[in-house]
């Protein structure tokens, strides 16, 4: 295959190629690197390149599987994370100028799973400063959608979702607190999964909300993710949320069909103030599902209108307090909207924040409900991209209205902890023609599930098989 074209390609198709020694690590890093320089002054998702350490480790790699040390489908793999993950030795800023040249003298363990399956690291990617979701006048400047870079690639996981589309690298990592690997992956049209609560280690990863924090693997197709999650996942002594549960095979769950499987479908709340060309592009998603052996089931979601304001007490709370003092020392170095988020925060009272976390209780209790009903349950992942100016407030730009209000299909998982999955499922008629994504939701520990459904449907279209049109 053509090497510019290399970065573009699944972890199923080249780790084959880096085991039988017809790929070389060091063709691919390079390849990587390659598209990186071209096409970051453009997209801006990468933040730092570690291009000397990344051909190194690329060298060693080659080495370790010529001589018969090969780690497993990551071996020889470009990654990178978003710039809140500490890497040793290679600045970890959070977006921002606030630790703009932080150096971790550690490793998050997310990184060092996949440094010891032989993933190798090529940079840290750009977000939304301390992943709070405002204007980016913090620190370089917002990532672009490669799918047309007048738009946004959503947040806070801005760059993990472009440098995917982009075709930079195979393998990202985000966080979401609210929909902030999900979001990027409609967006960008690629895959993102927030996994349950407690499945991935938090250690070594900048806080938002200790309550509502999840770390999950990004790529362009559901078995990379798969594949992805099955190094990252389980239990650690660092971070006691981290649950103390056996870590399925998750790959070989990829093959296991949706024949019978019961499709949850919300008759409440999600579908208000979802686009039209978006609705078309979820129900044509639901007609393939049924057509692939899924049964669809009529679901009520009760309290789905708590969600929102209890996600949005647990987060303010948390955050301010995480950040109290960085406040008082730097409150100047924040952008002004991120400070302004956090000072908000301080006005919750203890009161507010005890009523929120009962909501969350009710909304747990929920899903269980929901759960012994169906299988799955399919929300929409909100409508395409908005312009970049439509989410980058406080700059000198002219304000735009604001965009509708919609309900909270993402946060739901977030407040719950139950897994969730997204993916693309179609695109708007442009121009521009930006990506449209669903997204499944699963019963708590379930990602294996979600899997077969995500990989069934990517198997039976080519959404995630099209190319962003961004260019050098």
């Amino acid at each position: 295959m053509p090497v510019p074209e290399l970065p573009l390609k699944s972890v199923a198709e080249l780790g084959p190629l880096l085991k039988g020694r017809k790929l070389s690590p060091v063709e691919l890093v390079q390849a990587s690197l390659d598209r990186i320089e071209a096409l970051n002054p453009k997209v801006q998702a990468f933040l730092t390149v570690t291009a000397a350490q990344a051909l190194d480790q690329a060298r060693q790699a080659e080495r370790e599987i010529a001589r018969g040390r090969y780690r497993g489908p990551l071996h020889g793999i470009p990654y990178a994370p978003k710039d809140l993950f500490a890497t040793k030795g290679v600045r970890t800023t959070n977006g921002s100028k606030v630790t703009a040249d932080w150096g971790p003298d550690f490793e998050s363990t997310v990184t060092a799973r996949l440094q010891r399956a032989g993933a190798i690291l090529v940079g840290k990617l750009n977000l939304l400063e301390f992943a709070m979701g405002s204007g980016q006048k913090g620190l370089n400047g917002p990532a672009r959608n490669p799918w047309d870079l007048a738009y946004s690639p959503s947040g806070s996981s801005s760059g993990s979702g472009a440098a995917l589309a982009a075709g930079m690298v195979p393998l990202t990592l985000g966080t979401d607190t609210g929909g902030s690997i999900r979001g990027p992956a409609k967006s960008c049209g690629v895959v993102g999964l927030k996994p349950t609560y407690g499945r991935i280690s938090r250690f070594g990863v900048t806080a938002l909300s200790w309550t509502l924090d999840h770390v999950g693997p990004m790529a362009r197709t559901v078995a990379d993710v798969a594949q992805m999650l099955q190094v990252i996942a389980g239990a650690d002594p660092r971070d006691p949320a981290a649950a103390a549960k056996a870590v399925p095979d998750y790959v070989k769950a990829l093959r296991g069909g949706v024949k019978g499987l019961r499709l949850g479908i919300p008759t409440n709340h999600y579908f208000n103030h979802v686009h039209p060309e978006t609705d078309a592009a979820l129900r044509r998603a639901i007609r393939v599902l049924k057509d692939l052996g899924m049964v669809l089931v009529d679901i009520t979601v009760a309290h789905a209108g708590l969600v929102g304001p209890t996600s949005g007490v647990i987060l303010a709370s948390e955050s301010a307090a995480f950040h109290e003092q960085r406040l008082k020392q730097h409150a100047e170095l924040f952008d002004p909207l991120v400070r302004e988020r956090l000072e908000a925060g301080t006005f919750h009272s203890a009161m507010d924040y005890i009523k929120a976390l009962r909501a969350r209780t009710l909304l747990v209790e929920e899903m269980r409900r929901v759960f012994g009903l169906c299988d799955v349950l399919m929300l929409p992942a909100g409508n395409a991209a908005p312009q970049l100016e439509l989410e980058i407030v406080g700059t000198d730009a002219p304000r735009n209205p604001p965009l509708p209000p919609r309900p909270d299909s993402f946060n739901l998982a977030n407040v719950t902890g139950i897994p969730a999955l997204v993916l693309p499922c179609g695109f708007t008629g442009g121009p521009p023609a930006l990506p449209l994504g669903i997204q499944f939701c699963a019963r708590y520990f379930d990602e294996a599930t979600l899997f077969r459904v995500g990989h069934a449907y990517q198997a039976a279209t080519d959404w995630h098989q099209r190319i962003a049109p961004v260019t050098a």
